[in-house]
């Protein structure tokens, strides 16, 4: 199986379009309690610090954790230009799998689709056991996930999806993006592959691809998955909005907690 890579120079620049990510981090701040106001968060997979920073600048103290040098450093420098500390926010390298920070967290995080890049069951029961060891007794497990859409997931193969234009400042680049999935659906795993073009200062044409491996959860798989390690689904919300999961939800969206 090969893990999600970023493009770390990319990131920032390649995902304003999806409505999704202005949603999340303000609907799980509506779920913190506000006494205590300062919560403890652990976020897995914090990538250029997205979600982290404004978590910080809302009061928190977090931890992110990422095993990608490049897109740590681009969040040390969001960090640092917003003029958080290293307490507020404290940025690790490490691989989640392995993950051991000798202490615990009233939140550990997985934010917008991450966990499902952990398409293995040994990998989810591994990254389920670090997310238990560490949450305090009376802590919470929040996960947040694509709500599987049968009429896609029934095409083994789709190409060319979500055409977008971003422009990369740092790089002074203009890229076009485009999606392929190619699905094995007796694997329950999609093969994700990005496609980027773009001209160099010569106005030749460049290429580049990335491509990893996902797969899918439905609410009873995720409800197991949580139960055998000893948690148990609080709340599972559809949409940001706080809604109810139904059928025809976009996200699944679960708050766990010990029994």
């Amino acid at each position: 199986m090969k893990r999600h890579r970023a493009i770390a120079e990319y990131y920032d620049f390649e995902y304003p379009h999806h409505e999704f990510l202005e949603q999340d981090v303000p609907f799980f701040l509506g779920q913190m309690p506000r006494r205590p106001r300062s919560q403890s968060v652990l976020e897995i997979a914090v990538g250029t610090g997205r979600a982290a920073i404004p978590l910080a600048q809302a009061g928190h103290r977090v931890v992110g954790v990422d095993y990608a040098q490049d897109m740590l450093e681009i969040a040390r420098r969001k960090r640092d230009a917003v003029g958080l500390t290293d307490r507020q926010l404290r940025l690790v390298h490490g691989d989640a799998l392995e993950l051991n920070l000798g202490e615990r967290f009233d939140w550990v995080c997985v934010f917008f689709n991450t966990f499902l890049a952990f398409p293995t069951l040994d990998e989810q029961d591994r990254l389920m056991d670090v997310i238990v060891r560490h949450l305090k007794p009376a802590g919470r497990f929040w996960v947040d996930l694509f709500h599987p859409d049968y009429k896609l997931l029934a095409r083994d193969e789709a190409v060319g999806l979500e055409p977008f234009v971003f422009y990369v400042p740092p790089l002074e680049r203009t890229v076009f993006k485009t999606t392929d999935l190619r699905r094995s659906p007796h694997l329950q795993v999609q093969r994700v592959t990005f496609n980027y073009e773009w001209f160099d200062t010569s106005g030749v044409a460049q290429r580049q691809r990335t491509h990893f491996d996902m797969t899918w959860l439905f609410p009873r798989e995720l409800r197991m998955l949580v139960e055998r390690h000893g948690l148990e689904i609080e709340h599972l919300f559809g949409n940001y909005d706080g809604s109810a999961l139904k059928a025809d939800s976009p996200r699944m969206i679960a708050r766990c907690c010990r029994p």
